[in-house]
């Protein structure tokens, strides 16, 4: 896709989208719910923040590692547990938000793939405005929300992307999973004009873990989905560290956080990278600006989860 003219994306109103929003704000929210705990962690956050966000979709993602035998594997597997965690939360009213995405990963910078998600969120947001975006949180590789900005270019003006993807700017390499998965897409997102907003995995969302011994103080025994947030997270971290002592990246809930009102987290403006199919950064001071956020405010942000979590 190519880049707009930078003056289109240096007016007052390009620069309010980057603010965080006052007020109830409409989202959807994209995410690979099988591949980790924390997505899990990060979609019941979300629907538990009904002061603040009103909910429009939920869209499964792809993704391909251990946890999957194909992009579209694991699309499907994160499709059924989003179903998982509404019946935990008795939210089945949620149901027809829920749309499956891609089947496999953007083959170039320029074809989208056909998706129930992508068709949604291209049909949904043109129903926003730039005044009055469609905020679109993704945790997981961003192959829907490309495939939709490919489907309809017009919905970059009416969208804020909030991406937990690619690594810190000062950090050795790029080579994150969901920025990876989907390198055409993450260029995509980062060339396109789009308001975006990037929480960085290794460097920065790393800080915010949670330990076994604080998930069964703050969540064990509250209700049935704060059981099975647990139990699903001990699983997991004692298969993966194989050592007692463990915590557990919980970061995709600091992306539902930006939008919220509280002391979470810190951001600035900086020049939209290009993520490199080398699994590097390049850097050019011409390119738009987006919002990178740099600092977790960890304490702040669990006692926030955790209070919602337990209700």
């Amino acid at each position: 896709m190519e880049q707009r003219e930078k003056y289109e994306l240096s007016g007052a109103g390009f620069l309010a989208r980057l603010k965080k929003p006052a007020g109830k704000v409409d989202v959807v929210i994209d995410t690979d719910t099988f591949n980790e705990i924390d997505d899990q962690f990060a979609l019941a956050f979300l629907i538990k923040s009904d002061e603040k966000l009103q909910l429009k979709g939920i869209y499964a993602a792809p993704f391909f590692n251990q946890n999957s035998l194909s992009p579209a594997d694991g699309m499907e597997k994160s499709y059924n547990e989003i179903f998982q965690i509404l019946s935990l939360m008795k939210r089945d009213d949620l149901e027809p938000l829920v749309k499956r995405g891609s089947a496999n990963f953007l083959k170039n910078e320029t074809e989208y793939v056909e998706s129930e998600a992508a068709s949604s969120l291209s049909e949904l947001a043109m129903r926003y405005s730039p005044e009055k975006p469609l905020y679109v949180i993704s945790i997981g590789a961003i192959t829907n929300i490309a495939s939709a900005i490919l489907m309809e270019p017009c919905i970059i003006d009416r969208i804020v992307i909030i991406w937990l993807g690619g690594n810190a700017l000062h950090w050795v390499d790029n080579a994150e999973f969901n920025c990876g998965g989907d390198i055409a897409a993450s260029r995509i997102i980062f060339g396109c004009g789009a308001a975006l907003v990037q929480l960085p995995c290794m460097g920065v969302v790393s800080a915010f873990t949670a330990s076994g011994p604080e998930l069964e103080h703050w969540l064990r025994g509250k209700n049935e989905l704060c059981d099975y947030l647990v139990d699903v997270t001990t699983i997991a971290a004692a298969h993966d560290s194989g050592i007692s002592t463990w915590t557990r990246v919980i970061w995709d809930v600091t992306a539902v956080a930006w939008l919220l009102d509280g002391d979470f987290m810190l951001d600035r403006l900086e020049h939209s990278p290009i993520p490199e199919y080398s699994n590097r950064y390049s850097f050019d001071p011409r390119r738009h600006l987006y919002r990178y956020v740099y600092h977790i405010n960890r304490d702040n942000l669990f006692k926030e989860l955790f209070e919602k979590l337990a209700k």
